[in-house]
């Protein structure tokens, strides 16, 4: 890989971690913790690369994003891909727009 292609994904998983992290951190629901999830996937892909193809091998960067591939990629599955989950949710939404409903008559 070229050393411009190799900065690229540097980059980009540096940045793609920093935009999922503020993701998580506004706290705006589900779907948008579990799109961050992926979005993590994408910057632990990118950091694995970068740090195995890089001309001196950043072996413990890698190995970390092989862990992190993983918690992620759970992530994946604890906030969108899950049933027992998704029910959950669905119920939650169906409470609170009981209550938006009664707080509106009131």
């Amino acid at each position: 890989m070229s050393p411009t292609a190799l900065s690229v994904v540097e980059w980009y998983a540096a940045g793609a971690a920093a935009v999922a992290a503020l993701l998580v951190s506004l706290d705006l629901g589900r779907r948008v913790t579990g799109l961050a999830f992926i979005i993590f996937v994408t910057s632990s892909i990118a950091f694995i690369t970068y740090g195995l193809l890089d001309p001196q091998p950043e072996e413990a960067l890698a190995s970390l994003n092989f862990a992190l591939l993983a918690i992620n990629l759970f992530g994946v599955w604890q906030y969108l891909l899950s049933p027992k989950n998704r029910r959950k949710q669905e119920a939650i939404n169906e409470a609170v727009q009981e209550f938006e409903e009664k707080e509106q008559e009131a």
